[in-house]
């Protein structure tokens, strides 16, 4: 059961990197488990004062949220390498997480997935915790992501400003505590900032 908390001839290229392989940096500054169920307890808190207007489509419950951290710390504390544990993550309403409807940002769609999608399956394999389902422009059609039934978020650095591109939700208001990445907001985040009159993608 989810929250729905919105309205209606050169060397060939190195292979990429895997999520446990690319998250390596990541162990610096890791949250202890204590601060991890904090912030998630702090992103249920911001989204019921209304902090983050329209960055979730659907946020998982708070009971859940907690149960998937101790999970994760048990993996961990078995042995078990999880280059992603204590980090919290969100995803596009494109992308499935099982149990939680896959909108597009087009309520009359709404699927329940039975299944995580790869990607979040790798997530969770390497120890991070999925929130929730985060606004988009309608179908992925619109350029800076104010095409949406959900409503325009605002940017993490300018709240009269959109965040900008396709899934705007990754640039969160700042403040709204959902955001829970040991290093802080990414440049690519802080930068995604647009004013609400400009037509430019990210």
């Amino acid at each position: 059961m989810t929250t729905d908390v919105a309205g209606p001839a050169a060397a060939p290229a190195a292979a990429p990197e895997s999520a446990p392989e690319s998250a390596g940096g990541l162990d610096a500054g890791r949250p202890d488990p204590a601060t991890l169920a904090d912030r998630l307890r702090a992103i249920h808190a911001s989204t019921a004062r209304g902090d983050a207007p329209a960055v979730w489509i659907h946020l998982r419950p708070l009971a859940d949220l907690l149960v998937d951290a101790a999970t994760q710390q048990e993996r961990a504390d078995r042995g078990e390498h999880l280059p992603l544990l204590g980090v919290a993550c969100a995803v596009k309403d494109n992308i499935d997480v099982a149990g939680t409807p896959t909108t597009a940002a087009h309520p009359p769609s709404a699927a329940l997935a039975d299944a995580d999608a790869p990607a979040v399956a790798r997530l969770r394999a390497a120890g991070a915790v999925v929130v929730g389902k985060v606004n988009m422009d309608q179908f992925a059609t619109g350029l800076v992501g104010t095409r949406s039934p959900y409503g325009a978020v605002p940017s993490a650095s300018s709240p009269d400003r959109v965040a900008g591109g396709r899934a705007r939700a990754r640039a969160p208001p700042s403040g709204s505590a959902w955001w829970t990445s040991p290093s802080g907001p990414t440049p690519r985040a802080r930068a995604a900032s647009r004013p609400r009159s400009t037509a430019s993608s990210v």
